[in-house]
């Protein structure tokens, strides 16, 4: 299988996977060590002021570093989530989230990405950094 043809299944999965779902996100564009994904804002997912919960935005972040990371890993490797640093700087009570995610480290036992997440408007809600770890399942 080509690695064309292996993205695009990685995204069908991802996207069709239950958490993905139920969050709204979608996979737009996994390519060369980056990824985009967006996610509308639902009112299902707020805290009791009405706005966007912090975990649903990390949740987005966090899946951007893994689709990121998914593209320049062998697909016998299982990644996860060791640690991530996020900052909020805009709250959501409405429209469209898009998660731009990029492997800035990637090493044989871990990687780390950045993610940006911004608004309809391209104005910067949040910011992530995150650790993965990279093992191989044989």
């Amino acid at each position: 299988m080509g690695k064309e043809t292996y993205l695009k299944q990685v995204m069908k999965v991802a996207n069709s996977s239950p958490y993905y779902r139920l969050l709204g996100m979608e996979v737009k564009e996994i390519k060369e060590g980056e990824s985009r994904i967006e996610m509308p804002f639902k009112q299902d997912l707020t805290h009791p002021y009405g706005i966007a919960h912090g975990g649903a935005i990390a949740s987005l972040a966090d899946s951007a570093v893994a689709m990121a990371l998914i593209d320049l890993v062998d697909p016998r490797d299982r990644i996860t989530t060791i640690e991530f640093k996020i900052n909020f700087f805009a709250s959501v009570d409405k429209g469209e989230l898009e998660a731009h995610a990029k492997i800035i480290h990637k090493g044989s036992k871990t990687a780390v990405g950045d993610v940006e997440v911004v608004n309809e408007k391209g104005k910067l809600v949040a910011k992530l950094v995150a650790t993965y770890s990279i093992k191989r399942s044989d």
